[in-house]
């Protein structure tokens, strides 16, 4: 979905198809078939944005095989969709078995993480829409926390500084440009924005900036205005940013609450769990069950717990979710004169995750439900004055 924001500029809406598992081409292929046509088709549009999760294998092929990409790039135009976006965080089997904290494999420290991004952005310059000129990656946020020393610390800021020299390769041989962002993630080496600013600033290469995740940025509570001035200032791009929402839990000191709570600690995703301390330090547990199990986190304060939940529908009570964060960030984001980023992507991939009476028991359910939250992304993003295009 495309928009025109007040400054003339065109502002790129996507859903992000990791919630539909697919490690192969061809899975990537029936993706398109079974559940992004027919989003499309539920908004009414000629035309639907997606920003494509491809696994390693997936990538591999369309680097490697330039019929393969001819193939995907031909499929897209058949059933009227586009591509200026790629989620290049999980590496492979994203979407079955228990993920937790092998999504955060290979980290930037490892060569196999540069190879993967690199592969992403040349299929991404081959993919891009002949009227777009921009495209753009969003990655895992250098590595979990516990997992880069000093000596791989350096490892992953010279894997990012060869991928800003391999990004202006790029655009000099296609004349397609292809930034990428990290996305600062609860638990990770840079788990907020201001964590961005010093490993960003080192680099000090517009290819390479940040994407803002709106549910990560309400669970370590950071507020978006504040947050989002701070990248201004430093002149940090935002590459893109996924529009999600967190669980939030006002009186975690309340068994109900916690109750409610246990209903969305599932096996396969991390849901890291913060709250914010009297004296206005951050602190937290790496998954919901620790934080209902153990008194690791204070009860007098309020809970957010990273579970992408579907924007649309809010959770019943007693929990809530962090929608206002996400309206917040928005409104700065692409409310001003100029818009801070133009790719936006809505991307809850916890469907199958959520409590049982809430997941979609069909393919057609899951198409309702992900057309419903791209209709309300649609409508704030027209509240905010920018036009829907054809």
């Amino acid at each position: 979905m495309r928009f025109r924001h007040p400054d003339g500029s065109t502002v790129h809406l996507a859903y992000c198809t990791n919630v539909h598992p697919a490690e192969t081409l061809d899975g990537v292929l029936a993706q398109l078939r079974d559940h992004c046509e027919p989003v499309r088709r539920r908004l009414g549009r000629d035309r639907l944005g997606i920003g494509l999760w491809l696994a390693r294998d997936a990538a591999h092929t369309l680097d490697t095989d330039p019929s393969a990409l001819r193939t995907l790039r031909t499929a897209l135009d058949r059933r009227g969709l586009e591509v200026v976006t790629l989620n290049g965080f999980p590496y492979d089997g994203f979407g079955t078995g228990e993920v937790k904290y092998r999504v955060y494999k290979p980290d930037w420290a490892d060569p196999e993480r540069l190879d993967h991004t690199t592969a992403l952005a040349r299929v991404l310059a081959g993919l891009l829409p002949d009227d777009v000129t921009e495209g753009s990656v969003s990655t895992l946020p250098l590595a979990w926390r516990t997992d880069l020393d000093e000596e791989r610390g350096d490892k992953a800021r010279t894997a990012l500084r060869t991928l800003a020299e391999r990004l202006d390769a790029l655009e000099e041989l296609t004349g397609r440009p292809v930034r990428v962002g990290l996305e600062p993630e609860p638990g990770c080496v840079v788990e907020t924005t201001a964590d961005a600013l010093a490993p960003l600033a080192e680099i000090a290469h517009p290819r390479i900036g940040i994407c803002v995740d709106t549910c990560h940025l309400a669970t370590s509570f950071e507020d978006p205005h504040t947050a989002l001035d701070a990248l201004a200032e430093a002149r940090v791009p935002v590459v893109k940013s996924q529009l999600s929402a967190a669980l939030h839990a006002e009186r975690p000191d309340l068994p109900a609450v916690r109750e409610a709570l246990a209903a969305f600690d599932e096996p396969r995703y991390l849901h890291q769990t913060r709250t914010v301390t009297a004296t206005g330090s951050l602190t937290g547990t790496d998954d919901l069950a620790e934080a209902l199990t153990t008194e690791a986190l204070s009860r007098t304060a309020p809970w957010r717990a990273h579970f992408h939940v579907p924007l649309h529908a809010t959770p019943a009570a007693p929990l809530t979710s962090t929608l206002p964060v996400l309206r917040a960030a928005l409104t700065r984001l692409v409310g001003g004169p100029h818009p801070l980023t133009r790719h936006l992507e809505v991307e809850t991939y916890t469907w199958q995750t959520l409590p049982p009476a809430l997941r979609p028991r069909t393919r057609a359910q899951l198409a309702d439900g992900i057309a419903a939250e791209l209709a309300l992304a649609r409508d704030l993003l027209t509240g905010l004055g920018l036009r829907e295009l054809p």
